[in-house]
């Protein structure tokens, strides 16, 4: 169901358009209530994660892909055309989202006994997740960003540091081998999705952290050096700790299956206005 308008779906407390109190719902925005959320968040650093959905924000509408990631089981927090200013949120920042999930489950609200333990999507007082209609290889950073200090706005009213521990997001295909370090991730901050620990996810590409954020990123290097073995990720329950689990690295940015109608291709996302 969409609702628009400042003060609707409010929270428990009760927070209105206006308010001095964070507000869980971001103001002035439309929403699309999820299906199904990530569960309780677990307390810890605040974060957020940025990731790409690699479709054209000229031609891509952020409710079309906000409707499709949460049919598919992913909800992100936000999803943000950066192109002609467009937020739709579909999860309050203080429950956890889904974006960070493993591929081929129900995601993790559902996995199985001590398997939470290894849900990155839950951890921190607040880890928000944010989709951006663009592409990986073309760095959203370097157009037009039209609801970007209203974005960050509210991140900043959660807490999170405008700070960047892991460095700049590295490009593609070089992101593959992003060291995605437990230590920096535990710092809290901005993160890229590639550099989300027990992920193998791409985006969102060498976006500019100084652009989007106005703070200028760690000067932590994108590649693991040769032989050197990056933090051990929380694993869920049954798997081996020298990988990620099956499937793990679900990648919203290429939303071919959840958007494509079976088609496999992101560009089907041209469908749906």
């Amino acid at each position: 169901m969409e609702v628009t308008g400042a003060t609707e779906p409010t929270t428990s407390g009760g927070f209105s358009e206006g308010s001095a109190v964070s507000d869980a719902w971001m103001p002035r925005i439309r929403y699309v209530r999820a299906a199904a959320d990530g569960g309780p968040l677990k307390g810890g650093a605040p974060r957020v994660v940025w990731n790409v959905l690699g479709a054209d924000p000229q031609q891509v509408s952020a409710r079309s892909a906000a409707q499709r990631l949460d049919q598919g089981g992913y909800p992100s927090h936000l999803v943000w055309n950066p192109h002609n200013g467009e937020i739709i949120q579909l999860i309050p920042i203080i429950r956890a989202a889904r974006a960070l999930s493993p591929a081929g489950g129900s995601g993790p609200a559902s996995w199985p006994g001590d398997a939470r333990d290894g849900n990155v999507n839950a951890e921190g007082r607040v880890c928000a997740q944010i989709c951006v209609v663009a592409q990986s290889d073309e760095p959203f950073t370097e157009g037009p960003m039209v609801g970007r200090r209203e974005i960050l706005t509210w991140l900043d009213s959660w807490g999170i540091p405008r700070s960047w521990p892991a460095g700049q997001p590295a490009p593609f295909p070089e992101c593959h081998a992003t060291v995605r370090s437990r230590r920096l991730w535990a710092r809290g901050g901005h993160f890229g999705a590639s550099q989300v620990p027990g992920l193998a996810a791409t985006g969102p590409g060498a976006i500019d952290p100084e652009r989007l954020t106005g703070r200028s990123a760690a000067k932590a290097g994108h590649l693991a050096p040769a032989g050197a073995r990056a933090d051990v990720p929380l694993q869920p329950a049954g798997q081996h700790a020298a990988g990620p689990p099956p499937g793990a690295g679900y990648d919203p940015p290429d939303l071919g299956e959840l958007l494509g109608a079976g088609s496999g291709r992101p560009a089907s996302l041209t469908r749906v206005r």
